[in-house]
């Protein structure tokens, strides 16, 4: 059963017509490829610059809830604890006790309805 019985039809392609290009075309389609690259590179380096923020400096519960879970259960798998742990056995009451003591090294990453997202670390914001 041919192409054409199976009710295909064929035409030439913008892939197919990219593959007769001249060796002079290609190589200015490449150039024109590696400045928008770099004109890409320059806007993820400005986008790294921390600007004016949106969003409130304060922890929310749910927030809170999942950094003190993380971080219960990495002490719970045998991670150093940041604070003096005093004879404290229980993983949840020493990522408390870290939280407390603005010594969790976690950044909370807020995403924007635009796409955008802000990190924050978790010492920069307010705790309750």
């Amino acid at each position: 059963m041919s192409d054409d019985e199976a009710g295909y039809t064929f035409e030439e392609s913008a892939y197919e017509a990219e593959d007769q290009l001249a060796p002079d075309d290609v190589a200015e389609n490449e150039v024109e490829l590696m400045q928008t690259d770099v004109v890409a590179a320059e806007d993820t380096e400005e986008s790294k610059e921390q600007k004016e923020r949106i969003t409130t400096p304060y922890l929310t519960k749910y927030e809170r809830a999942k950094v003190l879970g993380t971080r219960a259960l990495q002490l719970s798998m045998n991670a150093p604890p940041m604070v003096d742990i005093e004879g404290e056995t229980d993983a949840f009451q020493i990522a408390l006790k870290e939280l407390r003591m603005r010594k969790i090294p976690f950044s909370i990453r807020r995403n924007l309805p635009d796409g955008a997202y802000e990190i924050w670390s978790v010492n920069e914001l307010i705790i309750d």
